[in-house]
């Protein structure tokens, strides 16, 4: 059987156990990566030099470390799932090795004084001031911001339910679970977001619960977040990196990584400290001095 005739089999299973959005990045890099290549070869006929002679030209092409990552590991899931329920050998992509990394080597974030000056500069669109002012406070991911409802939000509590994400595919809207059963939470928000979000809603016509709080897509807010960029001055980052810059900025304050694990949805507290692990030497140093000032305080 062909890698192609196969990966349809593959997909018909798994489309029955994976979010859709998984499915469709899977199917992209299937088939814009993997099966203009493979596609036409019987799946117990791939060996590993061959494996080893696409990573070459894969990596030639430029692609970041992380993305060379997920195309190789979408290959050996076809592989892995051909070796557990239809009796393939062994995988040959275990054999050939990895590529790229799974971690960028860098992370880019704005610290309080690049973002003032960033929200600054897009407050004349009260929308997109308030999607990002929204991103920034809370750390939430862009696909739950884009699911809010009204209902989502009590000003009394000042909290935000997050129970749900959005994402446009093709031209459908669709809302699906969060990313992980973790990311079902509920965050508690500042007094001064609270009422920037009561004015938001305040000023929407004819708001019924169950509308879109911020009936946009994630290009219009990358669009936005450039076009701010441009005008204050400030560094480039992606819209996905203000999520990075509430952690950093709540790490600096000193809350624990379990505190910071809670608000961001993660599902593990590792998964906190394995991304911004690169953040806390900072903190132990402050901790060391602490306790040295308690030390000679007691003298």
């Amino acid at each position: 059987m062909t890698l192609n005739d196969f990966w349809e089999i593959y997909k018909e299973d798994m489309e029955k156990r994976l979010r859709k959005t998984t499915m469709k990045q899977k199917e992209y890099v299937m088939k814009d990566k993997v099966l203009p290549y493979f596609g036409n070869t019987p799946i117990n006929a791939i060996t590993a030099p061959m494996i080893r002679k696409w990573q070459g030209e894969m990596i030639d092409k430029g692609f970041k470390p992380t993305y060379l990552k997920t195309i190789n590991n979408q290959l050996s899931a076809i592989f892995n799932y051909a070796v557990r329920y239809y009796d393939l050998k062994s995988n040959p992509c275990a054999k050939a090795g990895s590529m790229g990394k799974s971690k960028a080597e860098e992370m880019d974030f704005w610290i309080g004084e690049e973002f003032r000056k960033f929200i600054d500069s897009v407050m004349n669109k009260r929308l997109s001031y308030m999607a990002f002012m929204t991103l920034y406070w809370t750390g939430m991911r862009l696909g739950e911001l884009l699911a809010l409802n009204p209902k989502d939000v009590d000003l009394e509590k000042r909290t935000i339910s997050i129970t749900k994400s959005y994402q446009r595919l093709g031209k459908k809207d669709v809302i699906t679970p969060p990313k992980t059963p973790k990311s079902k939470r509920v965050i508690t928000i500042p007094e001064f977001l609270a009422a920037d979000i009561k004015d938001y809603m305040d000023s929407l016509y004819d708001l019924q619960e169950n509308d879109r709080l911020f009936p946009i897509t994630k290009y219009y807010l990358e669009h936005e977040m450039q076009r701010g960029i441009k005008e204050s001055g400030v560094k480039r980052i992606r819209v996905h990196d203000l999520r990075h810059s509430h952690a950093s900025m709540l790490i600096e304050l000193g809350f624990s990584p379990l505190e910071i694990a809670n608000r961001l949805g993660h599902e593990k507290v590792e998964t906190t400290l394995n991304t911004y692990a690169h953040l806390y030497p900072n903190k132990q140093t402050k901790l060391a001095e602490r306790l040295d000032s308690e030390y000679k305080g007691d003298l």
